[in-house]
């Protein structure tokens, strides 16, 4: 967990609309989680890496994620792009990633796991359907999964 033993998500998204919706449904759930948003694949990067707005500077890190929920179709460097990046970086390649998109093409659901991806949900189209999915992700991923040990920059 992170270190302050509450669960903290992570969610690269583009949409501010369905950032906030997921903050939202996630509020939901019953699971006490903290969500940082990024809103590409490179800003993604940057938070893992702790680089450019992310470096430390002498001040708290940013926090290290539990768990990772990575649009597709962003701007820039998109989902596709960080995720390869994400899995062939040895201090990168253990933490979770969960695709939530909008894409329900098998192109992009093999890809996805042909390139590491822990999971792969097509985001539901209405709130309800999504509060259900961000719980039922929850309690997966935090009650029943067994997640690799804490990220530690010294290993």
């Amino acid at each position: 967990m992170s270190q302050d033993d509450g669960i903290h998500i992570l969610l690269a998204e583009d949409d501010p609309d369905d950032r906030l919706l997921t903050r939202r449904a996630l509020g939901e759930s019953p699971m006490a989680a903290t969500m940082t948003t990024v809103e590409d694949g490179a800003e993604l990067l940057r938070y893992l890496r702790h680089e450019g707005e992310y470096r430390d500077n002498g001040e708290e890190p940013a926090a290290w994620p539990d768990l990772v929920l990575l649009d597709l179709n962003m701007p820039g460097m998109d989902g596709r792009e960080a995720l390869r990046e994400i899995k062939t970086d040895a201090e990168l390649r253990r933490l979770p990633v969960v695709v939530l998109t909008t894409s329900e093409a098998e192109r992009d659901i093999l890809e996805s796991y042909n390139l590491g991806v822990n999971a792969f949900i097509t985001k539901p189209v209405n709130f309800d359907d999504l509060a259900d999915a961000m719980e039922a992700l929850s309690a997966f991923w935090f009650d029943l999964a067994t997640l690799p040990p804490e990220h530690d920059a010294d290993e």
